[in-house]
C-alpha cells in the first residue's frame, strides 16, 4: 500500500467529517461553515497548500446544492455572461476560477456558483461579490 494512502487512512477519522457528501441540511450547513473558516485561512493565496481541500469542500457543497435546491435563472449568471462578453473573454480564460466544463454548466444554469468562485470572480472583475449573489 502506498505511504500516502497509509497516512490518509491513519487520519481518516479526523478528515472524514469535512470530506464527505452531506446527508442532510445539518451536515450541509456544517460544511459551509467549515469552508468559510478555511477561506479565512487561505485568503487570496491560490497556491496555498489547503486549496485542494477548499476545492473538495466547494464541490461537495455545490453537488448537494444541485441535488437539493432548485437553481432558477439567476442574476449572478446573467452578470457573469455580461462580464465575459464585455471583456471579450472565453470561459477558458477563467481557468483559475473553475474549469471550462464547470463554467459551462454554471452559465447553462446546471450548476450554481459556489462561495469560492463568487469571491474569485468578484476579485477578477473588480466588482462587489453581491454582483454574483442571487436574492431568493
Amino acid at each position: 500500500m502506498r505511504q500516502q494512502l497509509v497516512e490518509a487512512i491513519k487520519y481518516w477519522d479526523h478528515i472524514a467529517p469535512i470530506a464527505h457528501y452531506p446527508k442532510n441540511k445539518k451536515e450541509f450547513n456544517f460544511l459551509v461553515n467549515q469552508l468559510d473558516e478555511l477561506l479565512k485561512i487561505v485568503g487570496d493565496d491560490e497556491s496555498h497548500r489547503l486549496m485542494g481541500l477548499v476545492d473538495v469542500i466547494s464541490n461537495l457543497i455545490a453537488s448537494y446544492e444541485e441535488e437539493h435546491f432548485k437553481i432558477p435563472a439567476k442574476k449572478g449568471i446573467s452578470a457573469l455572461k455580461f462580464l465575459l462578453e464585455s471583456h471579450n473573454l472565453r470561459q477558458s480564460d477563467l481557468s483559475k476560477i473553475a474549469s471550462q466544463g464547470v463554467l459551462s454548466e454554471i452559465i447553462r444554469g446546471k450548476r450554481a456558483l459556489n462561495l469560492r468562485q463568487i469571491k474569485l470572480l468578484a476579485k477578477y472583475f473588480q466588482v462587489d461579490v453581491s454582483t454574483f449573489i442571487d436574492e431568493n
